[in-house]
């Protein structure tokens, strides 16, 4: 910073003092300390101390003169170094208390109790092993999933497939198990046997120590092992194996009698259609079942889930025996669920364990997890007292007892440790932060592991003696510790240096709010980096109000992410309000949207509109929104049905009419368009579009296959209709958002949008 500084011989002696003292915060509460030390280290009078004030005055706004502004490119997720730092590859070594961590070109390995790491293995080690076997060189460290204390396994691309290998540490060696061919998808090995099932196309493979096995042969329409149901209730994949390896549960999803919905193509010369199997609300769904294939008898089964054909088929939970298999069958409605369990040598229904009802919807999210050498006891998580709570079941005695309790939210289950203790995570301490518990089934004593404020992901160790707690804060970007039972600091293993240290940024403040009904609305406020409270500032209202989804979490940036601080930082107050819909608030919270989406969220966010004008630095007539999907539906609702408050809005793959989303997500918030015709009426915007005053700008991709293009096709046919002027981008190529390069191209339209008519 001295180059920006007279250079008088008395300057640089001073200069050299204050470089001594290793300045790093400019508040006046450091200043007079440093006056102070200068002082009686130097014996100076009043005048030098005079001239001290002005030279670190004069540093100190060199220094902020220094500091970075954000890009496009910093808040599209195209430059890493303004992200918090993730540790790469903590981990727990098998069954073992040991810890891995990839540190430079080493593999570590922490122990509890030890002085220092050691090294358990090197890159070149590595690299000298595969190669050896037959592999082509690595790059990086492959993803390790380690089967005990000696042996992980990994996946290799080469020339000649994608190989599963396994790793030695004892032996020195790396030998390949199976390779499965280049274009395969959704692999997924086996335990114990370690077979790999894949999918190609529609169709079901196994590898098996390199032999290629055909698990399905599919004509078109039909397909096997992939997710269903448009990846609602909790479904992530459609290959299951069984505990022993032996058995391979897998969905077949037949979707021929689904209207082919058309995706426009332009990369070729004459434009193609790619079509989707789009089943939209009150439209005719696809049929799924579950399939066994047994790999001793070379049989495959249909699991016989009697019902109406357009059922839902989640929660898939093999029991340790790998001789029964249980299916959550949820009707269309989602307001009943049976858990069911069936033999999954013959395929044949045994007993519905339980049944789940709800007067709005019923949403499983998870399987059953079956306690340690135990086949008749389960935990199940499920909302039946207003929030989600883990319950023990007990097959034999067909008993059920509750074990968590409360007014929070149990988020995740995390497994079981020693003595019949088992973890979860939950809201417990406060709706934007996750805590980790450990609680004792049989006597329900209950330890709070993690200690830090924020927000916690833990990974337990095997023998449930100690934890990996990854977690961030607003004061923490990502930490990583190894804890003790008691939550005792064993070790720091990440500590991710602040990345926005050398930009400007402003201050984010969390606030409370109450709705209509009492409830708590959390706010997020970000405010510019130069902010003068004097002055009188525009209002970008950042909205996504739809469920699953949480916006304002005790995290980094609260959440807000680069995005939101780049557009602070282009001279706007960015306000964010988490209303009634959104995610792990209860089902008073979540369920009142049921019906009527997007009538009591807007209602929720005129409540924070209504607190931002009581500020007196905030100018009521230029307050504008910003949202992307059901956050577009919202940026729309709020511009039409108070166009007195919204100047600007800009709307993002946005939902206008919600007959024409998808049957599994809109019918459970809005039931079908027969059923509610009301509610499909009331919360539409495509006809609507007579109503739309001042500035909107709508931007859509244009093989969005969540959104699909025709939702703000069909506003704008309508505007035009309405003799009503607004403003369109799309993005070609683009799914149901904007990311790559393109991003850049994105945040700059949105933000240029709103510096003009703002």
């Amino acid at each position: 910073m001295t180059q920006y500084l007279p250079m008088s011989l008395r300057t640089l002696r001073t200069l050299k003092t204050l470089k001594t003292l290793k300045i790093k915060d400019s508040s006046a509460k450091t200043i007079a300390k440093l006056i102070t030390l200068v002082k009686i280290k130097s014996h100076i009078k009043m005048k030098r101390i005079s001239i001290l004030i002005c030279l670190l005055a004069m540093a100190f706004s060199a220094q902020a003169q220094e500091k970075k502004l954000f890009t496009p490119e910093d808040a599209s997720y195209n430059n890493y170094a303004v992200y918090a730092q993730r540790p790469n590859q903590v981990k727990w070594i098998g069954d073992s208390d040991a810890v891995m961590k990839i540190d430079g070109d080493k593999i570590m390995k922490y122990t509890p109790g030890m002085k220092s790491p050691r090294a358990l293995l090197t890159f070149d080690q590595l690299n000298g092993y595969a190669t050896k076997a037959g592999l082509e060189p690595l790059k990086r460290f492959p993803q390790l999933t380690w089967d005990n204390a000696n042996v992980a396994y990994f996946y290799a691309v080469g020339k000649d497939g994608i190989t599963y290998n396994s790793v030695s540490i004892q032996q020195g060696a790396v030998k390949q198990i199976t390779t499965v061919p280049q274009q395969s998808e959704n692999q997924t090995p086996a335990p114990k046997t370690h077979r790999v099932a894949y999918t190609i196309g529609n169709n079901l493979f196994v590898s098996d120590r390199g032999k290629q096995i055909t698990i399905t042969d599919n004509k078109e329409g039909i397909v096997a092992g992939q997710s269903v149901h448009r990846n609602e209730f909790g479904i992530e994949g459609g290959i299951f194996w069984s505990p022993d390896g032996q058995k391979l549960a897998y969905y077949l999803m037949d979707e021929t009698m689904v209207t082919d919905y058309p995706l426009v193509d332009i990369t070729q010369r004459e434009a193609a259609v790619t079509p989707i199997k789009y089943p939209m609300a009150g439209m005719t769904s696809h049929q799924v079942k579950l399939h066994v294939y047994d790999f001793n008898t070379s049989k495959d089964i249909t699991i016989n889930t009697e019902g109406p054909v357009d059922q839902y088929l989640t929660a898939i939970t093999w029991n340790p025996d790998s001789k029964r298999i249980y299916i959550g069958v949820l009707n269309r409605g989602q307001d009943h669920l049976k858990f069911n369990e069936y033999d999954a040598t013959n395929g044949k229904f045994i007993q519905t364990l339980f049944e789940d009802k709800d007067d709005q919807y019923v949403e499983p999210q998870t399987p059953a997890w079956f306690l340690p050498d135990n086949d008749n006891q389960f935990i199940w998580r499920a909302q039946r007292d207003g929030y989600y709570h883990l319950y023990l079941y007990d097959i034999k005695k067909k008993s059920c007892k509750q074990l968590t309790k409360g007014d929070f939210v149990v988020t995740e289950f995390n497994g079981f440790g020693n003595n019949g203790d088992f973890f979860y995570t939950s809201t417990e301490v406060s709706p934007l932060e996750r805590h980790f518990y450990m609680q004792n089934l049989k006597n329900g004593k209950k330890v709070k592991i993690t200690q830090q404020h924020g927000t916690h992901q833990v990974l337990p160790s095997a023998s449930g003696s100690y934890f990996l707690d990854f977690y961030t804060s607003t004061d923490v970007p990502n930490n990583c510790d190894l804890l003790n039972v008691k939550g005792e600091l064993m070790e720091r293993l990440h500590e991710a240096p602040n990345p926005l240290a050398d930009y400007n940024i402003g201050t984010t403040e969390i606030g409370q709010l109450k709705s209509e009904d009492g409830q708590t609305l959390y706010t997020r406020l970000i405010k510019p980096y130069n902010f003068d409270a004097k002055k009188k500032y525009p209002v970008i209202v950042y909205v996504y109000g739809g469920p699953h989804a949480q916006l304002i979490t005790d995290t980094w940036t609260a959440g807000a992410g680069i995005y939101l601080n780049y557009l602070a930082q282009e001279g706007f107050l960015v306000f964010t309000l988490d209303n009634r819909g959104s995610a792990d608030r209860g089902e008073a919270f979540e369920q009142v949207i049921h019906r009527q989406c997007g009538q009591l969220e807007m209602r929720d966010q005129m409540v924070g509109i209504e607190w931002l004008k009581t500020l007196p630095y905030v100018d009521a007539d230029r307050i504008g929104s910003d949202g992307w999907s059901y956050g577009g539906f919202m940026s729309t609702s709020l511009k039409i049905n108070h166009p007195e408050t919204f100047k600007v809005s800009v709307a993002g793959g946005p939902v206008m009419d919600w007959k024409y989303y998808e049957i599994m997500y809109g019918e459970r918030y809005m039931d079908t368009p027969d059923e509610n015709p009301e509610g499909y009426e009331l919360c539409s915007l495509e006809n609507k579009a007579d109503k739309l005053e001042g500035k909107l700008l709508i931007i859509h991709c244009t093989t969005d296959p969540v959104v699909v293009w025709q939702h703000s096709l069909v506003f704008i046919e309508n505007c035009i209709h309405s003799d009503k002027q607004l403003d369109y981008f799309v993005y070609p190529g683009h799914d149901h958002n904007v990311y790559g390069m393109d991003r850049a191209h994105l945040i700059t339209k949105i933000t240029q949008y709103f510096k003009d008519n703002l």
